[in-house]
């Protein structure tokens, strides 16, 4: 009988033992209730919700090549079908990670971000782990994402719908479209409660702080202000916003325009006084040269991520909120962008290259506006321009890394080759970082320049096997200078919009702005195109503004280079870049082969995809979609 019992209890035992080992929490996984109990948990879990920022701007295809910026030199990526509008709710093209709306699994979509930070922030108020301070910074970090992630979503959409809370399963997801008000209040609360939550903490770099969420109010405000949001404007310039019935989707109906931009001038002004100690080089009074010029633009392109001597550090401060690398983590778009945008004659892939239409609106030195009907600005146009044209824009001619770390001894002269150069006999030779180039015929530029701004200059960085640390602002202090400007230019203050406006351009070396009233607006106009260029701007101040039609709808201009020998003169071997040789012509060409651009209204508005209008039936298709 004791020999059952000791038997019977040795397998109660075991079977104890068995329920136990069943029940082990895995070893690889924390239970979201845990999460919320452990500060380093909740901090880990606010951090993978910047896994919504993608690759910033830095994405293979860029913004600019949705607008009058640059053109993507390889097809079949689906941005064609933007910019010859034929887009539509089953066929929305190319869509950056940053506003992607719709079910695909992946970071793309920015509801699944947002349902992270709502989570967050739910679990945040019943957190139970005892640092008070993290805990607020969380809440901060997390409302300052939401924010962003919206403000991201209302850009392209217009009004969206506003979900402010993690839903469970089995829930009804059908909700509707909020107006555009309801989601600019909305925005403006998170980052209000951000900018309180973050007040006066110093973040590390690439994490939300108390200016970034004043940077993000700023553009908000400044957006809400512009004409495609002004409902009345907006019809009287758009048929097809005009005829839509639910125009509370898109902008104001009503209300103060006034107040509007007076919101708009008090946040950027009060983010410019809070982050003066940001500003790189506003405190000057007159034009630095054109050498100091193009140093101070390199370096705020560069926001402290290169290693050249060539390169002012202290630039870095610029950025209040942005996208960083490191070396210990090979996140590809980011790292690359020499690779992925540089030229074909050192290996790269000429990505998003500049079209003829940017490159002719960087002024002349003295101020004045670069004409193809001048015989001498025509027979050299890239001479006395703009210092930001150098430190942007990759032209025939223009001086560049040792093509030997790569390309073997062909150019020891290392400069940009885009055009055709003759060798005697009738014979011209393709250039080096041509289509028809002897080292890649395949991923050269089709418009005869490549992108400069965000390439590391370092000569040691050969950049297609070498990862740049190049960090993506997607705000920084002169942005918030140029939102300033804007709404002083609105509100009729054009001494105050000009004494900022030309700090920014003694910067860049240029000579001060002296017109007023609708000239000053347009030559603001420029300057923000000028200054701001391939940061994820142009394509929606063109919206806002709505000149898209005669911007965004322009036909491509390429160039096309030709240098000619002199009489009497031998070709250089290998060749060079010689006006003593060549006499150079630059004709621009329009060319419609890759992308036949055209504008339609229904484009001032992204349509939102068909599988989320089927999935959810009380939404409202954007005009010009149904």
């Amino acid at each position: 009988m004791k020999k059952i019992l000791f038997c019977v209890l040795i397998m109660a035992i075991a079977a104890a033992c068995e329920r136990d080992f069943l029940n082990t929490k895995p070893l690889d996984k924390v239970s979201s209730a845990d999460a919320w109990k452990d500060g380093a948990l909740a901090e880990a879990f606010v951090t993978g919700i910047y896994a919504g920022l993608g690759q910033g701007g830095f994405d293979e295809q860029m913004l600019a090549s949705l607008s009058d910026e640059a053109v993507f030199t390889h097809p079949s990526r689906g941005i064609n079908i933007v910019n010859e509008g034929t887009l539509n709710p089953s066929n929305i093209g190319w869509v950056n990670v940053n506003y992607r709306w719709g079910k695909d699994g992946s970071n793309n979509d920015m509801y699944a971000k947002v349902r992270q930070t709502n989570l967050a922030i739910e679990n945040l108020r019943i957190s139970t782990f005892d640092d008070k301070a993290l805990n607020d910074r969380l809440k901060g970090e997390a409302h300052f994402m939401r924010a962003f992630f919206y403000h991201q979503l209302v850009r392209y959409y217009g009004g969206v719908p506003i979900v402010d809370r993690s839903y469970g399963l089995g829930e009804d997801y059908s909700v509707t479209r909020n107006t555009w008000e309801e989601c600019v209040d909305f925005i403006l609360k998170d980052c209000d409660t951000a900018i309180q939550l973050l007040k006066g903490i110093s973040m590390a770099a690439g994490r939300a702080s108390e200016l970034g969420a004043m940077a993000l109010k700023s553009r908000m405000l400044l957006y809400a202000a512009s004409d495609l949001h002004d409902i009345p404007t907006a019809k009287s310039k758009s048929a097809v916003i005009s005829g839509f019935g639910n125009p509370e989707l898109l902008g104001y109906v009503s209300g103060d325009r006034i107040a509007r931009w007076t919101a708009a001038k008090n946040a950027a002004k009060e983010l410019v006084d809070a982050a003066a100690t940001k500003g790189y080089k506003f405190n000057l009074t007159s034009p630095v040269s054109p050498t100091e010029g193009k140093k101070n633009y390199m370096s705020l392109a560069m926001g402290g991520g290169s290693k050249s001597g060539d390169i002012d550090k202290v630039a870095e401060s610029e950025i209040l909120f942005g996208r960083y690398w490191t070396n210990a983590k090979d996140e590809y778009a980011g790292m690359y962008v020499g690779l992925t945008n540089g030229p074909n004659g050192y290996h790269n892939w000429a990505g998003n290259t500049p079209v003829q239409q940017l490159v002719d609106d960087y002024e002349m030195m003295d101020g004045t506006k670069f004409s193809w009907s001048d015989p001498v600005q025509k027979a050299q146009p890239y001479a006395n321009r703009d210092p930001r044209f150098y430190a942007s824009i990759l032209y025939d001619g223009a001086d560049w890394k040792p093509r030997d770390k790569i390309s073997g001894n062909v150019d020891p002269a290392n400069q940009i080759q885009t055009g055709k150069y003759d060798q005697g006999g009738g014979t011209f030779l393709p250039g080096l970082d041509t289509r028809q180039s002897s080292i890649e015929n395949w991923n050269g530029s089709w418009t005869g320049y490549y992108m400069r701004k965000f390439i590391d200059p370092d000569p040691n960085i050969v950049d297609n096997t070498t990862r740049q640390t190049i960090p993506w602002p997607f705000f920084r202090y002169t942005e918030a200078v140029m939102n300033y400007i804007e709404a002083c230019i609105e509100l009729g203050d054009d001494t105050e919009a000009k004494r900022w406006l030309n700090r920014i351009r003694y910067r860049a070396g240029m000579p001060e702005i002296t017109e007023s009233g609708s000239a000053l607006k347009e030559r603001y106009r420029n300057e923000r195109r000028i200054e701001l260029a391939y940061e994820d701007q142009r394509y929606h101040d063109t919206r806002r503004w709505m000149i898209a039609p005669a911007t965004l709808g322009r036909k491509l201009v390429y160039i096309d280079v030709v240098g000619t020998l002199k009489a009497g003169a031998t070709p250089p071997s290998p060749y060079k870049h010689d006006e003593t040789r060549y006499n150079y012509t630059y004709t621009p060409l329009e060319v419609n082969a890759q992308e036949n651009r055209r504008w339609d209204d229904k484009m001032y508005f992204r349509p939102i995809p068909l599988d989320e209008m089927n999935t959810n039936l009380k939404l409202v298709q954007n005009p010009g979609y149904n």
